[in-house]
């Protein structure tokens, strides 16, 4: 090997009994104000070049079961946990699969988990998300992510149709072959009872594209099963829905109370959710006595004369001599 080479292939090496490398605790002081990003740009470096390090990764990953474990949706109301896990095993040994059941009726709540043993069998169901179980078509994702990975499509709502006016007889397998010629399919099933799991004469189609919703839209076959069938935007019809159930509201309402016109009487019916209070008691008749005969006519006080006296200022004998009171001008007083 010529030298040059050598040396290249050595620097890539990890050093083995160096003195002069740095303590775990001086790694962890170094490491610690790295940002999450920062972190992940350094291992993955690292376990690109070493597969030690990879290995290593690897194994804590898998160990981790929300790296393993699935949230699988749109599962038929007939279909069991056996029937769950049989779809799934394709891709690696299953630890736990189940259908979650309703505690009241033991009845199927439409989804299910599956937990593979291994993270790479759960990476490769995901790389096929939509599967055909029962005659539905079953959507997984990790569990960890909940429906986040599926609601937060910005398109969703464009490429997800209803299908009205569908055949008691059609089943989810017929129309998925019907509006499969347009394009991938994501999701897609008849809407089937609960309680009679018989069809409701409607379903829903997710496409992976919004070029095969535009196709399946545009189509002017509307035929299926003999029947002419509605398709349109699903977001569109159920705006549709909640208006003609609020237009139905208001039609059921009674009038609201207004103010009487001139020469028509007040209704007595109260508005809606409006109850009036009940009337008050009427005052008994005896507790304010009418008076039988007129009240006796007011008197006038009858005057009174008082004697009338006169200021003398004639001198005062000695002894009425005027007090400070009186001023210093001689004064007496006389009755006339």
């Amino acid at each position: 090997m010529e030298p040059i080479k050598k040396r290249k292939v050595e620097a890539t090496l990890p050093p083995s009994g160096n003195p002069s490398l740095p303590s775990e605790q001086e790694m962890r002081s170094l490491l610690e104000p790295l940002a999450k990003t920062q972190l992940v740009d350094l291992l993955a470096k690292l376990g690109s070049q070493y597969p030690s390090i990879a290995e290593e990764i690897r194994g804590i990953a898998s160990a981790d079961p929300a790296n393993r474990k699935l949230f699988v949706r749109g599962l038929a109301w007939d279909t069991t946990s056996n029937t769950l896990r049989a779809a799934f095993q394709e891709h690696g040994e299953i630890e736990e699969g189940a259908v979650i059941l309703d505690k009241a009726t033991g009845k199927s709540r439409g989804y299910g988990f599956i937990t593979y043993k291994d993270m790479n069998s759960a990476r490769a169901a995901l790389e096929a998300p939509s599967k055909l179980i029962d005659g539905r078509m079953a959507v997984c994702n990790l569990a960890c992510e909940g429906l986040s990975s599926v609601t937060s499509t910005p398109d969703l709502a464009q490429r997800k149709l209803y299908i009205g006016g569908l055949s008691p007889d059609t089943t989810s397998e017929m129309l998925l072959y019907f509006f499969g010629r347009h394009g991938e399919i994501e999701e897609g099933s008849v809407a089937y009872d609960k309680d009679t799991n018989k069809s409701r004469g409607f379903g829903f189609i997710t496409y992976k594209t919004l070029e095969a919703t535009k196709k399946a839209v545009e189509d002017p076959q509307k035929t299926l099963a003999g029947r002419n069938i509605t398709v349109k935007l699903a977001d569109n019809h159920k705006s549709k829905a909640v208006q003609a159930q609020l237009s139905a509201a208001m039609i059921q309402l009674p009038p609201m109370a207004a103010y009487p016109q001139p020469g028509q009487a007040h209704s007595s019916t109260p508005p809606l959710g409006y109850t009036y209070p009940p009337p008050l008691a009427a005052y008994p008749a005896s507790v304010y006595p009418i008076p039988t005969s007129a009240a006796a006519s007011y008197q006038t006080p009858p005057q009174i004369s008082y004697p009338q006296y006169a200021l003398k200022t004639d001198s005062l004998a000695p002894s009425q001599a005027p007090t400070p009171a009186m001023g210093s001008y001689p004064y007496y007083i006389t009755k006339q």
